[in-house]
């Protein structure tokens, strides 16, 4: 592995496709600043997540995990003004601090930040009948994926997009003795995903500025 040529690369293709935002730069300051962990996806990832949400024509997004609220202002942006996200983070210090930073993106009437448990969320929003969600990212704890799959599951529609984040764990996916805890949850999301005659699921390595790691996709049929 040589991440120092994946970080040059990285920071090649974001200079040249991937504009300096005040905003998105103001995001990372922020949350640095206050001591959040530097997990959040790199610019063309979140650019790449912008772009499918585009494609799609997702009106209606739901975020696991939202950490600063990078990620979030990127997904945000792809909405029409019309559209709305919804977004889950456990910790209230990260929820305040990506309140502020939503609010300096202008994306405050757009986006809602719920702050608990991501489980206990999802259930709570399938109880109160939420209209389903067009996209999902998922991007939390891994040990919780299989259970934020099944609340994705339980708050989406035929066509449904979902995506989760960090699913390669440098290569470590691929060993089945492991123990961690990281690794056996995202395990048991592929074993769901691939046994669910609703999904038809991919996943897709990545190197980088953030290692080497990858991404699943599912879209979720009638």
């Amino acid at each position: 592995m040589d991440q120092a040529k994946w970080t040059a690369v990285d920071e090649y293709l974001c200079g040249t496709l991937v504009p300096a935002d005040p905003a998105l730069d103001s995001a990372l300051a922020a949350s640095a600043q206050a001591g959040l962990p530097a997990i959040n996806v790199s610019p063309n990832q979140g650019m790449l997540l912008q772009l499918i949400a585009r494609i799609h024509g997702a009106r209606r997004i739901l975020e696991i995990g939202t950490l600063g609220g990078y990620s979030t202002i990127w997904l945000a942006r792809a909405l029409p003004a019309d559209g709305s996200l919804t977004t889950l983070e456990v910790n209230p210090d990260y929820a305040a601090l990506a309140g502020k930073n939503l609010e300096r993106a202008g994306l405050t009437a757009r986006v809602t930040v719920r702050v608990g448990d991501a489980a206990s969320s999802l259930t709570a929003l399938a109880a109160e009948q939420v209209a389903p969600f067009d996209l999902i990212f998922i991007d939390a704890n891994k040990d919780g994926c299989p259970a934020y799959l099944t609340g994705a599951l339980a708050l989406s529609r035929p066509g449904t997009v979902i995506i989760c984040d960090n699913v390669v764990r440098e290569g470590r996916v691929a060993q089945a003795g492991s123990r961690d805890a990281d690794v056996t949850g995202v395990r048991r999301y592929f074993e769901m995903a691939a046994a669910d005659p609703r999904l038809t699921t991919t996943a897709i390595q990545t190197v980088g500025s953030k290692g080497w790691d990858g991404f699943a996709i599912s879209i979720v049929s009638g």
